[in-house]
């Protein structure tokens, strides 16, 4: 076949961008033709082709026939949506990096920022305390070294045969001196240095006031000396000399005080008693630790022996006497006997 020649070109002349893009359209089709139409002479059928040859052949000669039926426009509209497509697919990308770079960076940004937060909250905190520490020095001065708050009352609880001059003189304590400098445990010492007194408690109540509460020792058994009678109390102290109270039982020992063992063996059985028991006592008498014997005021003798299950005796003689007689032995509370 003939291959047809394009035909001369003419002198220019003023075309509109239509006509221009028609011309365009023609020549692409025309030579897309004569493409197809030397398409066969170039390559002839050879003999030795099978069917699937043959089959292959048809196919890429439609997929040639498609794409040379698509035209320039077609195409260039296809290509122009593939380029968008990329470039969408492009800026989806991008955004993506950028978002998450946006999230690396404020993770980043948010960890330093909640440690400034803790790193604000704890000099707060340390500012604070230290004012608070340096407010409690300067009070805590003011308060030692000022009257601001000082003794100028002094209050005494507890006093019975002990005198308040004699709790004032012992505890020592000048009117004016503020409350911090006074020694209370020293005070307290001080006071119950008294004989009669058993114990001392020292506090101080601000803002001007100094509390002393003393417990007085108790008169248990008494014992006549060549300058009087003493008072023991429970532990055997001799607190006081001075005419005993009525009725107060006498202590019969050779050596009579808190660290005797015959003392603490009578005053026992003493304490033992129930207070009827005891207003019935006139004598308490302990040769040994082992030989306690009471004496009643009508005369009737209490066998009491060791200081043994002293709680079982007591009750077993509240209960005896009530009967008549004049010898009571309980030194085997599990027998008694009357006599």
């Amino acid at each position: 076949m003939t291959e047809p020649q394009p035909p001369a070109p003419d002198s220019p002349k003023p075309t509109s961008g239509r006509e221009t893009a028609s011309e365009d359209v023609q020549n692409v089709d025309l030579d897309d033709d004569i493409a197809t139409a030397a398409a066969p002479d170039a390559a002839p059928e050879s003999p030795g082709t099978d069917d699937a040859g043959d089959t292959d052949d048809a196919g890429d000669a439609l997929d040639t026939d498609e794409s040379d039926l698509e035209g320039p426009r077609r195409r260039a509209r296809r290509e122009r949506a593939e380029r968008r497509e990329a470039q969408a697919r492009a800026r989806a990308i991008e955004e993506a990096r950028r978002e998450a770079k946006r999230r690396v960076s404020s993770q980043q940004d948010e960890a330093p920022k909640q440690l400034g937060r803790r790193t604000v909250r704890g000099l707060r905190l340390l500012v604070w305390l230290i004012v608070l520490s340096v407010v409690g020095v300067g009070l805590g001065l003011i308060l030692y070294f000022t009257p601001v708050m000082s003794a100028r009352s002094l209050v005494i609880t507890g006093i019975g045969a002990v005198t308040r001059e004699e709790v004032v003189d012992a505890a020592k304590v000048r009117t004016g001196t503020p409350l911090l400098q006074i020694n209370t445990d020293a005070v307290a010492d001080r006071v119950a240095g008294i004989r009669r007194v058993a114990s001392a408690r020292v506090q101080r109540e601000y803002p001007s006031t100094l509390r002393i509460t003393i417990v007085e020792r108790v008169p248990i058994v008494v014992k006549d000396y060549p300058d009087g009678p003493h008072l023991f109390d429970k532990d055997g102290v001799d607190f006081a000399t001075a005419p005993p109270p009525p009725g107060l039982p006498y202590i019969d020992v050779d050596n009579p005080g808190p660290n005797d063992e015959p003392t603490r063996a009578a005053l026992e059985v003493m304490t033992a008693l129930s207070p009827d028991v005891v207003g019935q006592v006139s004598r308490v008498a302990a040769p040994s630790v082992a030989s306690v014997t009471l004496t009643l005021t009508d005369g009737r003798t209490v066998v009491w022996g060791t200081t043994d299950r002293t709680q079982e005796k007591a009750e077993k003689l509240a209960a005896l006497l009530t009967q008549p007689g004049r010898t009571y032995d309980v030194s085997s509370p599990d027998l008694p006997t009357v006599k």
